[in-house]
C-alpha cells in the first residue's frame, strides 16, 4: 500500500469534505468557464466543489483509496466528477484543454517534478483559462501545522512569479492564516496563493 493509500484509509476525510478556503474564496471567478482539472485531488473535496459550480471536472490522483473516497463524496453531493488514477509524473497534460486548473497543497513534489507539474499546468490550460494555486511558504517549517518538512518543496512569491511568468498574474500573495481543514491542516499556517490567467482569448 502506498503512503497516500495508507493515509486515506483512515476513517473520514483526512482534510475534511469542505473545499480549501482559498479555492472557495475564488468562486466568483469561475463563472463562464466549462471545464476544470483538479490535480493531486486526494479525497476529492476540491474537485467536488468545482463540480458544484457547474464545471465539468477531471480529478486526478495517484491514490486509488483517495479516488474511491472522492467518488463517494461526489455521489453524496449529487455531482459528477471524472476521477482518474494517475501518476502525476506520467500525466500527459493535454494542450489547451481545461478552462480552470487547480492545484492545492501538492507539495510532495521535489523541485524537478514540481517544475514539470507547473509547466504542465500552463500547457493544459486553455487560452483565457484560470489557474488557481495554493501552497505553504517557508515559515511553515516553524509552524508545523501541515505540509512537507522539506524547505525546498515550499513556495515563495518570487518562485511562483518566475515559474508562471507566461501567464497574466491576477493575484499573488503570501500571508499567515488559521486553517481548519480536517485533521491534517490545523492551526496558523504560512500560505502562498496564486491566481493567474493564460493569455489568448479575447
Amino acid at each position: 500500500m502506498s503512503f497516500w493509500d495508507e493515509r486515506y484509509s483512515e476513517p473520514g476525510y483526512l482534510f475534511g469534505e469542505a473545499p480549501n478556503a482559498f479555492l472557495a474564496a475564488q468562486q466568483h471567478r469561475l463563472a463562464g468557464y466549462r471545464t476544470a482539472l483538479a490535480i493531486a485531488d486526494g479525497e476529492g473535496r476540491n474537485g467536488v466543489f468545482l463540480a458544484e459550480q457547474g464545471l465539468d471536472v477531471t480529478s486526478i490522483d495517484a491514490s486509488s483509496v483517495g479516488i474511491a473516497k472522492a467518488r463517494a463524496l461526489a455521489e453524496k453531493r449529487g455531482v459528477s466528477v471524472d476521477c482518474q488514477l494517475v501518476d502525476i509524473a506520467e500525466y500527459e497534460w493535454p494542450a489547451d484543454t481545461f478552462d480552470v486548473v487547480v492545484g492545492i497543497f501538492f507539495q510532495f513534489a521535489a523541485p524537478p517534478l514540481r517544475d514539470a507539474i507547473f509547466a504542465g499546468m500552463i500547457r493544459t490550460l486553455a487560452p483565457g483559462g484560470l489557474l488557481l494555486l495554493e501552497g505553504y511558504g517557508p515559515r511553515q517549517m516553524e509552524y508545523g501545522t501541515g505540509g512537507p518538512r522539506v524547505l525546498e518543496n515550499l513556495y515563495t512569491e518570487d518562485l511562483l512569479a518566475d515559474r508562471f511568468k507566461a501567464l497574466e498574474i491576477l493575484d499573488l500573495r503570501s500571508y499567515d492564516a488559521e486553517l481548519s481543514e480536517g485533521s491534517r491542516h490545523r492551526g496558523v499556517s504560512a500560505l502562498v496563493d496564486l491566481v493567474a490567467r493564460k493569455p489568448g482569448r479575447g
